[in-house]
């Protein structure tokens, strides 16, 4: 009689069958990928042990790109076609790209601008595709299968525009979104803010590029964001450039070439980071072919950055103003992102909640921690007994549509929980009207030029009419991961139009499947890549321990018999060097292996005998 497997819903079949899904918080300056591991979220490292990857990605003129680390250590070198904080540009104009100095060539696009590079133009999306599929690798590699999906983390500000990119580039690298998940909130999960805690907190967020305060209300398992706030444009890189301008400054340094200007950038950052730890640090820069130094203070870099870190305190009382609370009513403030390493940051936010703040856990890590959690929830590893927690998020920025006169007309307002549909009645402006244009905006100004246009699509076949007297019902509907979809009916005869707001920045779906499709058409030289490195590996492994054999024990050979293994193992050696056919390389590990066979049974005799020698069988 055979036995079912019988399973709760939501729970895997078999009890130690999981489903891999891990949480990665696509970070602006680093990014980083977690799991849960024997029942405790833990970030994943890669081949060297480091758990943050540059969010850097490189496109040298031929090959393939290189990301993280390698690609941040020589990003002086080739600064125009080294992409870093990619994570500004995603969904954003040329106007937004050109609001900071960089190193790079714009081409103005539809919606979101794209870069320039030596291997052609490439989107945000693409670049941070490169960086997903990096992550996602490292992850399979650790964990030992195929993700089944992932919770990626977008800051609590984030549009749609910028939402839909960032789901865009996780599914050119070749990952399944289980959902996206506002930083503060993944943060407020690592935090262990769900095991039966009580009361409101705020999740002060400042990451590379983007800051973010958001007031939660847990209860009971219920994760409740009651308002969000932040900015897009602010973030640890602008606390960068203050440092790189007051150097430029002092140096008398003007119009930097890209190579310069990207070796005082990393010198201002490792000095911004070197201040959170010590009272004086030095910019020290190759530029102009000549080494230029400065000595910085803490109490001057405090005082330089002091506007920035203003607009982060301005952007906390509105947000607990929206919140109708004080800072009285909080029972702790979470601190999340590398910038908060700064004492002027974490001391400013102390004094005005007027408590200590929340760091027990590295402010790099929590977001991708949290988003782990999630992500192992999502994926139905719900533990037997285990408690579930709910979250309620919010949507940053109001969705509306265009009236007469460039007008905005507010469907959803800003800070509406989600997910979350909202219909309102419109009608026609001429008499015998038959078709109507909605034009679908997002942001909190009155006039429509002020605000970013997400989506137009019609509606035709309304019956003609006196104007005023159709009845047109549009409907706007959030999901849970604050992507938009807008439908309008007439109410008369039920004509209906709708669509999935998909923001035209450039890459439509035909231009996602033919880099999926490019991507596919590559995944055999990857394979063959991979293979190839592998057998180079087996190859280097093979000729070491040989090497080790013969120096223990080399008097177990004759002269010829030392001569061939010897021979085998140049040929070896010559393979690995010049062949890239993995077969190849098999071949002659194979072949080395058969050559040594007399051998390794000699030194195996030879340690039975020793391990006997004294010995009596009867001991034995």
């Amino acid at each position: 009689m055979a036995l079912l497997q019988i399973s709760e819903p939501g729970m895997s079949p078999e009890p130690h069958q999981r489903r891999l899904a891990v949480g990665i918080d696509l970070g602006t300056t680093h990014s980083l990928v977690a799991a849960l591991r024997s029942g405790t979220a833990e970030v994943l490292p890669d081949a060297s042990g480091r758990v943050l990857l540059p969010s850097v990605v490189h496109y040298p003129a031929d090959g393939a790109p290189r990301i993280g680390q390698i690609a941040w250590d020589g990003a002086a070198e080739d600064p125009r076609n080294t992409i870093v904080s990619v994570k500004r540009y995603m969904g954003r104009g040329l106007a937004d790209a050109t609001r900071h100095p960089s190193p790079y060539e714009f081409v103005d696009a539809p919606g979101m601008v794209r870069i320039r590079t030596v291997s052609g133009e490439r989107s945000p999306v693409e670049v941070s595709a490169e960086i997903l599929k990096a992550l996602r690798e490292r992850a399979e590699q650790t964990l030992g299968g195929e993700l089944s999906g992932a919770v990626i983390t977008v800051p609590a500000y984030f549009d749609d525009a910028q939402r839909q990119a960032t789901k865009d580039a996780a599914r050119l690298a070749g990952l399944h979104v289980l959902r996206l998940l506002n930083e503060p909130t993944a943060a407020a999960i690592a935090y262990g803010l769900d095991q039966g805690a009580q009361g409101t907190y705020a999740v002060y967020d400042l990451g590379g590029g983007t800051f973010d305060i958001s007031v939660l209300r847990l209860s009971k398992g219920v994760f409740e964001v009651l308002a969000t706030g932040g900015d897009t444009q602010l973030g640890g890189d602008d606390f960068d450039q203050v440092l790189v301008d007051h150097f430029t400054q002092a140096m008398a340094l003007n119009a930097l070439p890209p190579d310069d200007l990207r070796r005082v950038l990393k010198a201002a950052r490792q000095a911004k980071e070197s201040l959170s730890q010590q009272t004086v640090a030095r910019i020290e820069a190759v530029v102009g072919g000549r080494l230029c130094a400065l000595d910085v203070s803490r109490d001057q870099f405090e005082a330089l950055s002091a506007s920035l870190l203003a607009r982060t305190l301005a952007s906390v009382r509105q947000t607990l103003r929206d919140a109708g609370l004080t800072v009285s009513a909080f029972d702790g403030v979470v601190m999340v992102g590398g910038a908060t390493r700064m004492p002027m940051v974490r001391h400013a936010v102390s004094a005005l909640f007027g408590r200590p703040v929340l760091t027990d856990l590295d402010p790099d890590e929590v977001v991708a921690l949290g988003a782990a959690m999630q992500a192992d929830l999502l994926a139905g590893n719900r533990a037997p007994g285990s408690d579930d927690w709910l979250l309620l998020d919010v949507i940053p920025l109001s969705l509306g549509l265009e009236t007469m006169g460039g007008l905005v007309e507010r469907i959803i307002a800003r800070n509406s929980t989600l997910p979350i549909a909202r219909a309102q009645e419109f009608t026609t402006f001429k008499d015998g009207q038959s078709a109507m244009a909605l034009h679908v905006v997002q942001g909190e100004r009155e006039l429509v030029a002020d605000c970013r246009s997400l989506a137009r699509f019609e509606l035709r076949g309304i019956p003609a009419m006196a104007a005023g007297a159709a009845r047109i019902r549009v409907t706007f509907q959030v999901d849970a991961d604050g992507l938009l979809s807008v439908s309008a009916r007439e109410l008369s005869q039920g004509i209906e139009s709708s669509i999935t707001v998909k923001p035209s920045y450039g890459l439509s779906d035909d231009d996602i499947a033919r880099m999926l499709h490019d991507a596919f058409g590559s995944a055999e030289a990857d394979m063959r890549a991979r293979a190839l490195r592998e057998q180079q590996v087996d190859a280097d492994r093979m000729l070491e321990a040989t090497q080790a054999a013969l120096e223990a024990d080399v008097d177990l050979l004759n002269a010829e018999e030392l001569s061939d293994i010897q021979h085998q193992m140049r040929d070896l050696r010559q393979v690995v060097q010049s062949s890239d056919d993995p077969q190849a390389v098999e071949a002659a590990v194979q072949a080395l292996a058969r050559g040594t066979e007399t051998f390794a049974a000699r030194r195996m005799d030879r340690a039975v005998q020793r391990a006997l020698a004294g010995q009596r069988i009867d001991d034995l």
